[in-house]
């Protein structure tokens, strides 16, 4: 280690750009066969500065790292808090899924930041957790339920509700839950687009919607994968060319789910 380098080697010496690839990760295979979802530094980077400026997370907070590394959103839970000087409490898969040892690992460090499942947060409710006015709560991967909001909503400081899939980097949209009043078998909405990413609902003929009308959601931006390994054909299917955008070789993904606004 002595005769290493005191300093980082320059990367543009080294022929790197923040077009090269950060990781590859495969999607879990829920629409088919698991794919290999290309993703580049710089989609990386869009994400985190903008969480920055969305979580608030400081060199004063800790977060509990509770998700596989194979599954994307483990980088927020580690890049996060590694770009803002925050801890890190890593548990392991049984605390991860035991509600009790959850509890404990939350008041034992002091955790003030958790990014889980909406089924998550439901199985710590219905073990009798009382919360934390302390914790901030980030909730994707599923269809946030209003009713189930609004029980946490009590026994934490906030409630942010995520939505993004593997191919537009981690979180593509975020919805801060305050007070909102909807009836309760509602879902809360996925908000709006992070920094640096558009949102389109359109029709079969690529058009936008109107107002209030479902359409199929497509999401363009800095977020925008490079494609799937190997898979030319699919790749072509799902990224597409933004017409939208007036910027020369932007893209958009196709999601396949539906919306509103």
């Amino acid at each position: 280690w002595a005769n290493r380098p005191a300093s980082d080697p320059d990367p543009r010496a080294l022929g790197l750009t923040s077009r090269h690839l950060a990781y590859i990760i495969y999607t879990s295979g829920s629409t088919g066969m698991p794919k290999g979802v290309m993703v580049e530094h710089a989609s990386v980077l869009n994400f985190l500065n903008a969480f920055l400026d969305i979580s608030r997370i400081s060199a004063q907070n800790t977060f509990l790292a509770i998700t596989t590394i194979s599954f994307d959103i483990a980088a927020l839970e580690l890049y996060l808090p590694l770009s803002s000087g925050a801890k890190v409490a890593l548990a392991n898969h049984r605390d991860a899924t035991e509600a009790v040892m959850l509890q404990h690992l939350v008041a034992y460090h002091k955790i003030s930041a958790i990014q889980a499942t909406p089924s998550t947060w439901s199985m710590l409710l219905d073990t009798g957790w009382q919360g934390a006015q302390h914790l901030n709560v980030m909730c994707g991967g599923e269809a946030l339920p209003a009713n189930l909001s609004s029980r946490l909503r009590e026994r934490v400081g906030s409630i942010r509700n995520l939505y993004g899939p593997t191919e537009t980097t981690i979180w593509s949209s975020s919805f801060l839950f305050d007070n909102w009043t909807e009836a309760p078998h509602q879902t809360v909405p996925i908000g709006r687009p992070i920094a640096n990413t558009r949102v389109y609902l359109l029709d079969r003929h690529g058009a936008p919607v109107p107002f209030g009308a479902v359409g199929e959601l497509y999401i363009g931006g800095a977020g925008v994968a490079r494609g799937y390994l190997n898979q030319p054909e699919l790749t072509a299917e799902r990224f597409l060319a933004d017409p939208f955008c007036g910027e020369p070789g932007a893209r958009m993904y196709r999601t396949g789910d539906l919306a509103r606004y």
